[in-house]
């Protein structure tokens, strides 16, 4: 089995420095009010990943620090997440340590590795059940009666509650996006006008890829018709002479003449003969060249009604760029987007109806499954009242009657669970109320309003101790779980608690000398003159020491000898009890 084995505390509220040493069974921590006898829950809430409060630390020091030693057993599923964590065990101890500095700052380790605080509380969820008097105030709300009976119910409830949760989240997103679309239907339309006239205004002009540009390019050459046409025809005179004019000398009448020299002579000097080669290269181009600028001449269009007709285009490509995009890229770019933009609007009404079908879908399978939560509630709620109820017996209240009420609200907008249409949440359509009546004749009322403080006590225990035989942890906590308890019913909880034990780890902090009694061990906290608790200020009690420590709380008075007598008579008869 798994233990707390000891905590090491410093500098923690009123707790200088101390060691608590626990027992395998059932531990005992008492001493006088005010004495830090809670600390020792604080702190265990520290090692298992609770909020870490910088009002905890001690005033003067600079963090307050919380070591545990956990035995595991091997192959639990705590040891493979500790692993997981990077944890190494030491002897088959897990060594925790949890800081808490004066400014708030929190660091854990496990095992020797620092790990976030969150790996911390997954290992507290499967090691140890803390309950203190906060948590009896939980167990007065609806929604942790809920929590507890679907905890007790196991996988009869786990399993449709998965469907239901997730069946439940995607009614959800279906119904947020239906309202989206439907409370923006307005918005939707207009922004679908807005893409029509956009891309009819594109469709209108039809713009090609690139055309922008040659357009441009088409415009200069026709704006300048005149020019260009002077400036070849001089070109082509220079090159290939002028027809009106025999004695004008051109460039490739005079470089013919040149390749002429050169290939008279060029058979008796290799080096001429490569010159002759790149003249007549040279008379070649001239050639071509001038043959275009002929054509090119001839070719240019200087039609003042086709320049028009360009400016006009342009003029109606550069209204859409003044719209849609720096280019006619960009505007073609912009249509293909609308278009697709436009489909999707369009495509709305379609998605509604699509959306529609599947919300109604998932009503009815929300119904079905709420159902299945409902049948599986009631029965396990049944059961559990029964266990919780002889549970009660055994704790002086043998004609207390714990009962569960299992219901649904009506409401108009819900799902249909037998054969009524009621609201619906996260976690089914029931709602749970547990019922206690304390004796015969009285009617069962919520335990918030029927039980006194003293029965609430049990009532939690009972709860526990019932969950220990169904869902068992190694280690359970109880802060003053007694409160309010006395007498003959403060007996039989330290029977229970004992009996407990026998199963499980049990520590106990209390003020009453009749569950301290029935502790296999008896931690005493005290302060020393100074108000703080240091190292030895934590003993483990035997003999002689514990006697008068239950003396003491039996009567205030640790010297006193029917307190003492009495002390021993509670002793000997947890002893033979066990």
């Amino acid at each position: 089995m798994s233990v707390l084995e000891e905590m090491r505390i410093r500098s923690l509220g009123v707790i200088d420095d101390a060691v608590v040493e626990l027992s395998p069974g059932f531990t005992a921590v008492t001493g006088e009010t005010g004495a830090g006898k809670t600390m020792v829950v604080t702190s265990l809430g520290l090692l298992l990943g609770g909020r870490a409060d910088p009002a905890l630390v001690r005033i003067g020091a600079k963090a307050a620090v919380v070591e545990g030693r956990i035995a595991l057993r091997p192959g639990t599923s705590a040891v493979l997440r500790a692993e997981e964590a990077g944890a190494e065990l030491d002897e088959g101890a897990l060594l925790v340590s949890r800081t808490v500095s004066a400014e708030g700052r929190s660091r854990a380790f496990l095992g020797g590795r620092s790990v976030p605080v969150g790996v911390l509380a997954e290992l507290a969820d499967e090691l140890v059940a803390v309950h203190g008097q906060t948590d009896q105030q939980g167990l007065l709300r609806p929604a942790r009666q809920r929590e507890a009976l679907d905890r007790y119910a196991g996988d009869a409830v786990a399993g449709p509650l998965a469907k239901y949760a997730g069946a439940y989240r995607r009614l959800r997103a279906v119904a947020g996006e239906l309202e989206e679309l439907t409370t923006r239907a307005r918005e939707r339309a207009q922004e679908a006008d807005l893409l029509r006239f956009g891309l009819n205004e594109i469709a209108a002009v039809e713009p090609l890829p690139g055309e922008d540009a040659e357009l441009a390019a088409e415009a200069g050459r026709l704006g300048h018709a005149e020019a260009l046409a002077s400036a070849a025809a001089v070109a082509h005179a220079a090159l290939a002479g002028n027809p009106e004019d025999p004695e004008s000398v051109d460039a490739t009448t005079l470089v013919a003449g040149a390749h002429r020299a050169l290939e008279a002579v060029r058979s008796h000097d290799p080096a001429l003969a490569a010159l002759a080669e790149r003249i007549g290269e040279v008379a070649i181009l001239l050639g071509d060249v001038a043959g275009e600028l002929a054509g090119y001449a001839d070719d240019l269009d200087a039609d003042p009604l086709r320049l028009a007709a360009v400016e006009e285009r342009r003029a109606s490509l550069t209204a859409l760029t003044r719209k849609y995009g720096e280019d006619i890229a960009a505007v073609l770019g912009w249509a293909e987007e609308g278009a697709a933009r436009l489909a999707e609007l369009d495509g709305d009404d379609g998605r509604i109806e699509e959306l529609s079908a599947e919300r109604d879908g998932l009503r009815s399978e929300l119904s079905v499954l709420a159902q299945e939560l409902t049948d599986a509630r009631t029965e396990a709620a049944a059961r559990f009242a029964e266990a919780v109820t002889a549970e009660l017996a055994s704790l002086a209240m043998p004609h207390a009657r714990v009962s569960f009420a299992v219901g649904q609200s009506e409401d108009p907008e819900g799902v249909e669970v037998g054969g009524r249409t009621v609201a619906y949440g996260p976690t089914g359509a029931d709602e749970v109320e547990l019922l206690l009546a304390p004796h015969p004749g009285a009617p069962p009322r919520p335990i918030a309003k029927g039980a006194s403080g003293g029965e609430l006590s049990r009532v939690m225990l009972a709860v526990e101790v019932v969950f220990a035989g169904t869902d068992p942890v190694p280690t359970y906590l109880f802060d003053e779980v007694d409160a309010g308890v006395g007498g003959k019913a403060a007996v039989e909880i330290g029977r229970r608690l004992a009996k407990l034990a026998k199963s499980a780890q049990v520590v106990v902090v209390t003020h009453l000398p009749q569950v301290a009694a029935f502790a296999d061990r008896q931690l005493l906290v005290e302060k020393t003159n100074d108000g703080t608790v240091t190292r030895s200020g934590v003993t483990v009690l035997e003999g002689e020491d514990r006697v008068r420590e239950l003396s003491r709380m039996l009567a205030g008075q640790e010297d006193s000898e029917t307190a003492r007598a009495h002390a021993e008579e509670l002793l000997a008869a947890a002893r033979a009890d066990g």
